[in-house]
C-alpha cells in the first residue's frame, strides 16, 4: 500500500506543482500548494478517487481508504520556518506535521508476522482481504503523528512562484509514509 500512496503522490504532483495564477510570492506558492491537500481541493480527491478505485480492495476498503487519505491531508498542519532567495528562486523551508501512516503500516505488519493465523480463512489458508481489513482499520485509527522538515525550491515565473517537483522523499513526508528509519 505503500507504493499505492506514492502512486497517488506522483499523480497529484502533475497539477499541484503549477499553482493558481496571480501574483503570488514564493512563500504563497508553497502556502497554496500544501492548501490544496488541507482543503482537499477537488483536484486532490479526484486524484484520490481515481487511485482508490485502481486498487485491488474491495468496495467497502476502497471507501475506507478513501477516508484514511482525505484525513490525512486535511489534518496536516504547517509552518514556515525561513525564506532565502538566489535570484528567481527561493527556498522556503517549512516544518509539516501529519500522521504517521508508516508506523501504523509498519506495525501492522509486524502484527502479522506474529499472529499469522488470524488472516486465514475459514479452511485455513491465507486470506488477503482479512489482513488489508485489520491494516485499514489501524491506519483509520492512527493517533501517531511525526514532524518533518521540508524544503520547497520555488521559482519565479513571469510576476509568480512556481513550487518546484518535490523528492520521492518529500513527497513521502506530505503523506506520512516516509521511512524515518533508514
Amino acid at each position: 500500500m505503500r507504493k499505492s500512496i506514492l502512486f497517488i503522490v506522483l499523480l497529484s504532483f502533475l497539477f499541484l506543482i503549477t499553482g493558481c495564477m496571480g501574483n503570488k510570492t514564493a512563500k504563497e506558492a508553497v502556502s497554496d500548494y500544501l492548501e490544496m491537500y488541507v482543503t482537499l481541493d477537488s483536484k486532490v480527491v479526484d486524484q484520490l478517487n481515481e487511485f482508490v478505485e485502481n486498487e485491488d480492495l474491495t468496495e467497502e476498503q476502497k471507501l475506507v481508504y478513501k477516508d484514511i487519505l482525505k484525513k490525512q491531508y486535511s489534518t496536516m498542519t504547517y509552518n514556515f520556518l525561513s525564506e532565502t532567495y538566489d535570484g528567481d528562486t527561493a527556498y522556503i523551508k517549512t516544518k509539516i506535521n501529519v500522521r504517521d501512516l508508516y508506523k501504523v503500516q509498519k506495525e501492522a505488519l509486524n502484527y502479522f508476522n506474529e499472529h499469522k493465523d488470524e488472516f486465514n480463512d475459514e479452511n485455513g489458508s491465507y486470506d488477503k482481504s482479512l489482513f488489508l481489513d485489520y491494516k485499514l482499520n489501524e491506519m483509520k485509527n492512527a493517533t501517531y503523528t511525526n514532524s518533518y522538515e521540508i524544503e520547497f525550491k520555488v521559482i519565479k515565473n513571469g510576476n509568480n512562484y512556481e513550487v518546484s517537483q518535490l523528492a520521492n522523499e518529500d513527497l513521502e513526508k506530505i503523506h506520512g509514509i516516509y521511512n524515518y528509519e533508514e
